[in-house]
């Protein structure tokens, strides 16, 4: 169990770094409510995985990366509002993971995460790929910023957009997946928002916000998974989810103070 705790621990800080960077540009683009919902539609990929005993996140990626590709070509197309394209899949994804899995234990473990069989190996090598997904995140960052700002200014300078937007959602769909193991379907959204938006209380300029992102994501991963390894209670995420809410209460009251005080 020790072991577990500690792997766990490891893992919960490169998710919570991945996770709270990479929804800073979520937030950005006002796409919130999109990535939580993104989470969920790996709620088949997780189902077939069990199903056909196969590594469950490899299945939960490949069908996040699908479905995210799927959206992007089809909103390029359509002119359908992302995140319409993204809630008439989540819905269809949950429906279709919820017939798919063979039993309740292995739905509850999905959507609420079950990190009692992290080993080092997965530990080391989810916590590289996330090591990853920051770096090439860290590489399109200002493109994809300055795509938000405009699209028309960004093709003119070089950019392309299409590309570097498929990227990003390549890279979302990959720290979403591995994020599932820690808190579950359900929750994994909140690891790409609410770190965000919290430091969207506290933050001036873009560098100050991507880094606090990062910070309040690995707090807030790290301190519920290790209060989870201290309580009976059975999985990490709910925990998870108290410690960034409370962060982002001390980041309203602190923001609050300072504007009484300018």
């Amino acid at each position: 169990m020790l072991d577990v705790v500690i792997f766990s621990l490891f893992l919960s800080i490169f998710v919570g770094v991945s996770a709270g960077y990479l929804g800073s540009l979520m937030v950005l683009e006002k796409m919130a409510l999109v990535g939580d919902a993104l989470s969920h539609v790996a709620l088949p990929g997780l189902a077939i995985g069990v199903a056909f005993k196969f590594n469950p996140f490899i299945g939960a990626f490949a069908f996040l990366f699908i479905s995210a590709a799927l959206i992007w070509h089809l909103q390029r197309v359509t002119k359908i509002s992302f995140e319409a394209l993204v809630g008439a899949m989540f819905t269809l994804a949950l429906a279709i993971g919820i017939i798919l899995f063979p039993n309740l234990d292995a739905l509850e473990a999905a959507l609420f995460g079950d990190i009692s069989q992290v080993t080092m190996i997965d530990a080391i090598v989810a916590s590289a790929v996330c090591v990853i997904a920051i770096f090439l995140t860290k590489v399109i960052y200002s493109k994809l910023v300055l795509a938000m700002i405009s699209e028309d200014l960004a093709i003119s300078k070089g950019i392309n957009v299409a590309r570097i937007n498929l990227l990003y959602l390549f890279l979302v769909s990959i720290v979403v997946a591995i994020g599932i193991q820690i808190v579950g379907t359900l929750l994994v959204g909140f690891l790409v928002i609410v770190p965000a938006i919290a430091a969207k209380n506290l933050s001036s300029n873009i560098r100050r916000y991507s880094l606090l992102s990062a910070v309040f994501g690995v707090i807030a991963g790290f301190s519920g998974v290790l209060l989870w390894s201290f309580s009976s209670f059975p999985f990490p995420g709910p925990l998870v989810v108290f410690a960034g809410i409370i962060i982002f209460a001390v980041t309203v009251v602190v923001n609050w103070r300072m504007k009484l005080t300018v």
